[in-house]
């Protein structure tokens, strides 16, 4: 399987140089190779091929702008490849048309493929060896064995650089158990199992809200464009960046716990986009992240032979008593947190009952 391996990377200044050159380089392409298609197709309506806008790249291209052979040439090709997906995705699945790539986007990257033992990681001393780049400082902090097939250098906004290898390699699955579970996706508690087991929303954004409010107040006092404004900029960068890898490695955690202890995972499929159309909710919502939550249990569940199913997003399941199923049409207020079955005399609590009525649905 093909497993992808974050690390921090500290370039030298003449790296960062090589590697600024390489972002632009690949922006370029990106956006010369479009503009050769588009105008192919508007003029001629001719269809041109990822290989044609290669070839274009390497015999046009690079003889009129000699700067494009100073880069990594398996990155120009990524960045053609990448901007012909973009293209495909707008015919086949009607998506939006790929647009030109900005110089201003904070977030740049690069892909670069192996062959000849290009990319080499030293564990035992802390480096990595890249294409162009010869020798970089990283942290290793995960080791890994298999066969590397590619390597992507990338920027975030904070101004740290971050190297990802996608390595061939195999995964040691989780003992299989006897096991299941249904999950209720919350707010106020984040995910509650079938068995009754709460973990808790830790509230991120709200955690980190006010220093992020006065961090934003303080940059509308600086002056566009000034070393002091991109310092500004610079620390709220550094603050996103906290309050998303906070939430990731919170969700990593959670995730990993559910799998390593159940066979079979059933939760709901819920509209994300239609419950932040609520005003009061959505800024909860959105900091809960359900959806990063469901696609870790979805690929963990692949990657250790369990079975992750989602129930039909209008399933009453928070209506149903879990001992009888009877319907109770009261519960449609969320302010009902505890009520008990007027047939069977089942004493529920909202959350718990929802959960079992999940897995019931999950598995039936």
């Amino acid at each position: 399987m093909l497993k992808a391996y974050k690390y921090r990377i500290y370039p030298n200044n003449e790296q960062k140089i090589q590697i600024a050159k390489t972002f632009g380089c690949c922006r370029f392409v990106y956006n010369q190779t479009l503009a050769y298609r588009k105008e192919k197709y508007e003029n001629n309506k001719e269809s041109v091929t990822k290989t044609d806008c290669n070839n274009y790249c390497n015999r046009e291209l690079k003889k009129k702008y000699e700067w494009l052979k100073e880069v990594d040439k398996f990155a120009l090709t990524n960045a053609i490849y990448n901007m012909d997906a973009a293209y495909q995705k707008f015919f086949k699945e009607h998506a939006g048309y790929p647009k030109f790539k900005s110089r201003h986007n904070s977030h740049k990257s690069y892909t670069t493929n192996f062959t000849n033992g290009n990319i080499t990681a030293d564990f035992g001393h802390g480096k990595i060896k890249l294409p162009k780049l010869k020798t970089v400082k990283a942290k290793l902090h995960r080791e890994f064995t298999g066969k590397i097939k590619s390597a992507t250098v990338s920027q975030v906004p904070s101004g740290k650089y971050y190297v990802s290898v996608l390595v061939e390699t195999e995964h040691e699955k989780l003992p299989q158990t006897c096991r299941d579970t249904g999950l209720d996706l919350g707010i106020k508690d984040l995910c509650i199992t079938s068995d009754g087991k709460r973990y808790g929303n830790p509230g991120i954004i709200r955690k980190h809200g006010k220093k992020l409010a006065k961090l934003q107040r303080q940059l509308s006092h600086k002056e566009k464009g000034s070393n002091n404004y991109y310092k500004q900029r610079r620390k709220i960068a550094l603050c996103h960046e906290k309050i998303t890898n906070t939430r990731k490695n919170n969700l990593h955690k959670i995730s990993y716990k559910i799998i390593s202890e159940n066979q079979v995972i059933v939760s709901e499929n819920l509209q994300i986009k239609n419950m932040v159309k609520n005003h009061h909710l959505a800024k909860s919502v959105t900091d809960a992240s359900w959806y990063e939550l469901t696609r870790q249990l979805g690929y963990k569940a692949e990657w250790n032979g369990r079975k992750y199913i989602k129930i039909d997003t209008f399933y009453a399941s928070s209506q149903l008593c879990s001992a009888c199923g009877y319907k109770n049409a009261e519960t449609k207020n969320l302010s009902v947190r505890e009520w008990t079955c007027p047939v069977c005399g089942a004493k529920h609590d909202r959350d718990v009952n929802a959960a079992k009525n999940i897995l019931a649905e999950g598995l039936r």
